[in-house]
């Protein structure tokens, strides 16, 4: 008995990148751009995570002393060198407002953005905080830099270097007589920073605004293959989600972040030399039948096939000749017996329901096999598809001895679910 099966793959290389860019015609706006991608990797299959690709910037990516620290906090730096921000007047010396000084308040707790996949419509959530900020500040000499040393302070970087609660220190600081630049980590839901000069200050400047940002993405494995975009809006100056108190004058007023999430998935199913080409045999072969007249329960063949797939995927069949909903063979006479199809899937795959996929049958109308995911990248482990004719059909192929009985089936691997 012979069976010829067309094997098939429908699905396009997917990818998953990050992107953020944004733009306000109504309002001065701070722009940046980040990017991340998502796309296997068959040296660390267990790795199922967005890799932040933006060209990095400032102290998390120049300064190797705190290199280390923002990877192991999972934050990203980028220094904004278009930012600006002016005082509105002096800065009196000893403020009893904080906020009438050197004050820094981030959105450091966690937000939500929506994006939505361009083709379908499908929707997933993206989390951001700011989890970091510095800047490079500078003031008139006199009094310069000695102006932050106060009764309570031995020198005047103590706080610029370390960091004032609730910030955190990364210890940086790099200076002249008049300028300073210096970076903080800002916990998560932390609340504002600040500095407090000994000495009144004239005019105090802002001429670039540095901060890193930490991200929570949706998991790749259960994202649709393109691009999904959206965007989250913050607003900036004194009381807004970036603060600098009353006294700094921002020149921007809002942040916006627009987000593309691209995800590149990999679906590859290889099938070995001669594998498209199935001979139903019984157990043992046919010897059992020939010599002792034995009828075999069932033909069938177990035929393994390598599979890497790190995003969803459906299976469907189709057959030359249709019996039910199944495939059929049939003989020169015109004689029909069904075949069952099924596969069987490696650890790492599971079905809709969180099932383990063993011996599932393929179906003309693809109940059983519309969704089939991931629990991590597989990468090209074996699978198996089984063809079997069962025991009654058998004995109806043995009524027409000297006879072969053929079909086509065609095998469907899709991603597009």
């Amino acid at each position: 008995m012979s069976l010829f099966t067309t094997l098939k793959k429908t699905s396009a290389p997917s990818a998953l990148a990050l992107a953020l860019v944004f733009s306000s015609p109504l309002a001065l706006a701070f722009v940046e751009e980040v990017t991340a991608v998502f796309r296997p990797d068959p040296s660390n299959p267990m790795s199922n995570k967005f890799k932040n690709t933006t060209p990095e910037g400032g102290v998390c990516a120049w300064h190797p002393p705190a290199i280390p620290k923002c990877r192991a906090l999972n934050i990203f730096g980028i220094r904004n060198t278009g930012f600006s921000a002016s005082s509105s007047g002096p800065i009196l010396a000893n403020p009893t407002d904080p906020r009438q000084g050197a004050y820094f308040k981030v959105p450091s707790e966690w937000r939500d953005l929506q994006v939505t996949h361009v083709g379908t419509g499908e929707v997933e959530t993206v989390q951001m905080r700011i989890a970091g900020v510095g800047a490079r500040w500078n003031l008139p000499r006199p009094p310069g830099v000695s102006a932050f040393m106060t009764a309570e302070t031995p020198g005047w970087s103590t706080y610029w270097y370390g960091a004032p609660e609730p910030c955190q220190p990364i210890n940086y600081l790099a200076a002249g007589n008049n300028f300073a630049l210096f970076f903080w980590i800002v916990p998560e839901g932390a609340g504002a920073c600040s500095v407090k000069n000994g000495t009144e200050i004239p005019w105090f400047t802002y001429t670039h605004l540095e901060y890193a940002y930490e991200l929570k993405t949706p998991n790749p494995l259960t994202m649709n293959t393109g691009e999904y975009r959206g965007s989250l809006t913050y607003s900036m100056g004194p009381g807004g989600d970036f603060d600098f108190g009353d006294i700094m004058k921002p020149g921007d007023t809002v942040a916006t972040f627009n987000f593309t999430l691209s995800v590149e998935h990999q679906l590859k199913v290889d099938i070995p030399p001669g594998g498209n080409r199935i001979e139903l045999l019984p157990q043992g072969g046919w010897q059992a039948w020939l010599n002792a007249g034995r009828r075999p329960d069932r033909l069938y063949r177990d035929q393994t096939f390598r599979l890497s797939a790190s995003s969803r995927f459906k299976m469907q069949m189709e057959c030359s000749l249709v019996i039910g909903n199944t495939c059929g063979l049939r003989n020169g006479n015109g004689d029909e017996v069904p075949l069952q199809v099924a596969v069987s899937l490696p650890y790492g795959l599971q079905d809709g329901h969180d099932q383990a996929v063993n011996k599932r049958p393929l179906r003309l109308d693809g109940s059983g096999t519309e969704l089939f995911q991931p629990l991590q990248y597989v990468n090209d482990r074996p699978a198996i598809l089984h063809f079997e004719v069962d025991r009654a059909n058998v004995s109806q192929m043995l009524e027409h001895p000297g006879t072969t009985y053929s079909g086509v089936v065609t095998v469907i691997w899709d991603s597009q679910v």
